[in-house]
């Protein structure tokens, strides 16, 4: 069986295709004993990072006795081969989602519009001083705005 769950690299993943792939995996492997879950990844390790550590969290919600040491493999290999990657955003959202799975976040489905984007002092990215600001918008993982530089 294949299921393909992909999402742009270096983009975070909605957190509905976060809970439908953790659903998908934990109904796998709950359905027979020797079933395993085996992921790819084009791009990145970010991305492997974001399913790994989502299952981690949500096994340990649904997670019986028998998952209990798969889940601390899993959590080995997460930490020596996927942690020291990974953009800050999807880092941010395996917190969201940790948040989801306790009930101390909810989701909101109601539409976000975003009017302005304020930047308090100018960094210094270049070595002379100052920066150029580029901003790149995405609707639904397609971009709707791309700034000027």
């Amino acid at each position: 069986q294949l299921l393909d769950f992909g999402w742009p690299d270096l983009h975070t993943p909605a957190l509905e295709k976060i809970c439908s792939i953790c659903k998908a995996m934990d109904t796998w492997l709950n359905a027979a004993a020797h079933n395993v879950v085996v992921l790819h990844n084009k791009g990145n390790r970010g991305r492997l990072g974001v399913v790994v550590a989502a299952y981690m969290h949500y096994s340990n919600i649904s997670a019986s006795a028998d998952q209990a040491l798969d889940r601390f493999a899993m959590k080995r290999f997460y930490e020596d081969k996927v942690v020291p990657v990974g953009q800050p955003s999807q880092k941010r959202y395996i917190h969201y989602f940790s948040g989801l799975l306790s009930g101390s976040i909810k989701m909101n489905n109601k539409p976000l519009f975003l009017h302005h984007v304020i930047m308090h002092g100018i960094p210094n990215f270049e070595s002379k001083g100052g920066c150029r600001p580029f901003l790149k918008i995405y609707q639904a993982m397609q971009p709707v705005y791309t700034s000027g530089i």
